[in-house]
């Protein structure tokens, strides 16, 4: 990354000094607003825009007239304010990342206007926003420096409490800036992307932005939201980029695009956010509330809730990095029933098609010679089937014709070798269209045929990175890559549910919206420990960014360094195990075996912890049930429950589950780990030990067998003690509710184990 005198053209990849080819290139600058007006039930501003002059000074170039721009104010109820503005002239503002909620609902906004300064305000008085006409206060004695370019000055109010203020004056002198309010760019007389600012304070937070490998507090971060095939848990690279994020000072913002975009978290300036979108629009929502839940709530109230995923679904997934046959499947099944291992779901990865990879939704006719009778004996052993597929299609595929002539795919150009996947979609012909109606009707037809059989659920692999150099029917490549994922996934949901009744994928792309289409994972972690703590890092993160429901690859998908054939260390397969218990949903994948009675010396211990899992799953439902309707996820950031404690803003290593567990895994070969507590009484889920909280123990040493999992002192937690194969074999009449005080001798105890 460049880094000169002129940060913010550093931020912008922008180069006045720039070859004659790029020339054409300028900068256009808000100034102060002209003129405000009613427009329906919100306001609109008419902001002139001043053409920059082609130097490392940022100064008008007073030989080009401004262009005049409306940005249009919105209320959504109490808590949202819209800013929206659109430098090619054209209003749209819906897209499928939206999912407004019945209770989101438009109210009016009015304006007043004083002498030195607009004030908007909505039906029911409370001022939502102030754009400021006054000059700034100056005691003149010198002309050295020209004074400031007349700036666009506003502060806006989501819930009408706390100011969010444009960044208007962030500069070392005004020709030198490091931010700006607002602006765009255009490139042969065409506006081509736009930017722009907002304050920050000198100790602001900031996290979301989608599934992030990163600390928590991702302050002095610049961020490319680009989806990418995340490549591992432990880069820059991400599968899920969402573009919203949660401030300290207790605001959201969501850029409603699906253009690349950048994010600098006061980075570029530490005294700014500066947000710049590949596409000449500007449509954010302000996101207000007391607390992080209750802003997350309002994100997911625009963008949509998740939907409730199936009973067994919370139950213990098996698979690897494939099985081949009808007859390997049914032994792995026989294997965990014969030595009472619960499962309830067994998952083929690519081996189940004619040839490994190669994608045609078709079972291998000599492997699988009778898919119907082969999944019913499944279902009757109480095991559902998952499969995996990819929506990219060889030339080599029996669809390839079909596909191509009626446009169900977007082909690269020139078609590119298909002799192999290499984990890479760039192998594959071309891309599901999933713009295109015919297309997503015809994608239906082919997983319909799947349910018929039987199957229960599909794994959408992939989605984050489409052909590029294709044509599509509903958008630009550029603005798909992004929403890509939204689409594909919303495709196999909808069939999903349809034919199977329960609405449920296995997903691993994301973008906004993504989250009403569960489950999610996390990748192809590293089977390692740093795999383990970026695999929770980006939960963390996703947890943030509105999805309620994620999973990740039990114990970390590819070796280290043989990607394929390294051995799995016994401590680390039960350390992820025992954080895998504790997550929304469980699955345990990679690229060499996977099955715990494959690591004999250990499996007693994973034993005990499955069954622990299918304990949990009455209290897992309830906080699954409360992704439906709040901004809670299930795996959730300690800042969720503790704002006001700044400690928790930095902590990525622990977390909640649900609202009563505080979980600490162990991520190290040494069996100890530093652990925080926040204020409250606590109660250890194994021992039964009592500690009060707004503390650190240092070192705190947990044996193999168990892990630093504490509950709050009076919780009551709803638990089925019963040892079942499966979630078939649950009866919730039985299901008991155990308080936790200090009558509380630890879960073994009270499971008999």
């Amino acid at each position: 990354m460049k880094q000169t005198n002129h940060q913010f053209y550093d931020f912008l990849d922008f180069d006045t000094n720039a070859t004659e080819s790029c020339e054409e290139s300028r900068i256009w600058i808000a100034g102060q607003p002209i003129d405000i007006n009613s427009y329906g039930l919100g306001v609109s501003l008419t902001i002139p825009f001043h053409c920059q002059k082609m130097s490392n000074d940022f100064e008008a170039d007073d030989s080009i007239p401004p262009k005049n721009y409306e940005i249009y104010l919105r209320a959504y109820g109490e808590h949202v304010l819209r800013v929206y503005s659109n430098f090619e002239g054209m209003v749209n503002m819906d897209s499928q990342m939206l999912q407004f909620h019945e209770d989101i609902e438009e109210i009016g906004l009015f304006y007043e206007i004083q002498e030195h300064q607009w004030t908007v305000v909505d039906i029911h008085g409370v001022t939502r926003a102030i754009i400021d006409l006054a000059d700034c206060a100056i005691d003149y004695w010198s002309d050295l420096l020209p004074p400031p370019q007349k700036s666009f000055k506003a502060v806006f109010y989501p819930d009408g409490k706390k100011g969010i203020t444009l960044s208007s004056h962030d500069h070392f002198f005004p020709s030198r800036i490091d931010a700006m309010p607002l602006a765009f760019i255009s490139k042969n007389g065409n506006p081509s992307s736009a930017t722009f600012s907002i304050e920050s304070g000198a100790d602001e937070k900031f996290v979301g932005t989608g599934e992030r490998f990163a600390k928590l507090d991702l302050s002095g971060r610049t961020l490319q939201l680009k989806n990418q095939d995340g490549q591992g848990v432990n880069n820059k690279r991400t599968y899920k980029n969402v573009p919203f994020y949660l401030s300290s000072r207790l605001y959201g913002l969501f850029l409603h695009t699906s253009a690349y975009c950048k994010f600098s978290l006061a980075d570029f300036s530490t005294r700014s956010v500066q947000i710049m979108a590949e596409k000449p629009e500007i449509d954010m929502f302000l996101i207000g509330g007391d607390s992080p839940e209750q802003i997350l709530n309002g994100y997911k109230k625009i963008t949509g809730y998740p939907q409730k995923p199936p009973l067994w679904s919370y139950g213990i997934w098996m698979s690897k990095m494939t099985y081949f046959s009808e007859q390997e499947v049914m032994e792995v099944c026989e294997k965990l029933r014969d030595q009472q291992f619960p499962c309830d779901v067994i998952h083929l990865d690519t081996g189940w098609f004619e040839t490994d990879w190669l994608c045609e939704w078709k079972f291998n006719a000599t492997r699988f010679p009778n898919p119907k009778k082969f999944i019913d004996n499944l279902n009757r052993q109480g095991f559902r089937l998952s499969l995996w597929q990819m929506p990219y299609i060889s030339e080599k595929a029996i669809q390839y014709q079909e596909a191509s002539e009626n446009q169900f795919i977007a082909e690269a150009k020139p078609k590119s070798d298909t002799s192999s996947s290499n984990f890479s979609n760039l192998d594959y012909a071309g891309t599901i269209d999933f713009t295109f109606p015919k297309a997503v009707l015809w994608y239906k037809n082919l997983l319909k045929e799947l349910f018929d059989l039987g199957v229960s659920a599909i794994k959408t692999d992939f989605g984050e990175e489409i052909h590029l150099d294709a044509q599509y029917h509903g958008m630009p490549a550029k603005l798909l890559n992004n929403m890509y994922a939204l689409l594909y996934q919303k495709a196999a949901f909808e069939i999903t549910k349809d034919a199977t009744g329960n609405g449920i994928i296995w997903a691993r792309a994301g973008w906004a919206g993504c989250q009403r289409y569960p489950i999610h994972w996390g990748g192809d972690a590293a089977a390692s420990w740093e795999g383990m703590a970026g695999s929770l890092k980006g939960g963390l993160h996703i947890g943030l960014s509105g999805f309620g429901f994620w999973s990740h690859d039990v114990p970390g998908f590819h070796g280290v360094p043989d990607f394929m054939n390294s051995i799995i260390p016994d401590d680390l397969y039960v350390r992820w195990t025992q954080f895998g218990v504790f997550t929304s949903h469980i699955r345990y994948h990679g690229t060499s075996k996977r099955e715990p009675y494959a690591y004999p010396n250990i499996a007693h211990i994973i034993k005990k912890w499955w069954r622990l899992r299918y304990a949990l799953i009455p209290y897992i439902i309830e906080a699954g049930e409360a992704c439906e309707n709040s901004g809670f996820p299930v795996l959730r950031a300690l800042l969720l429950h503790h704002p006001e404690d700044p400690m928790c803003w930095h902590i990525d290593d622990q977390y909640y589950f649900g609202s009563s567990f505080l979980v600490a895994p162990i991520m190290s070969a040494h069996d100890t780990r530093d652990i925080y507590f926040p204020e409250g009484q606590w109660v250890n889920f194994f021992t039964g030990e009592m500690l009060q909280g707004g503390t650190w123990i240092k070192k705190y040493k947990a044996a193999l067998q168990d892990m630093p999992v504490w509950i709050k002192e009076g919780t009551s937690i709803p638990l089925y003690l019963e040892e079942v194969s499966c979630t078939d074999d649950m009866d919730f009449i039985k299901v008991q509710s155990f308080k936790i005080d200090h009558k509380f001798q630890g879960i073994w105890k009270l499971m008999g184990l």
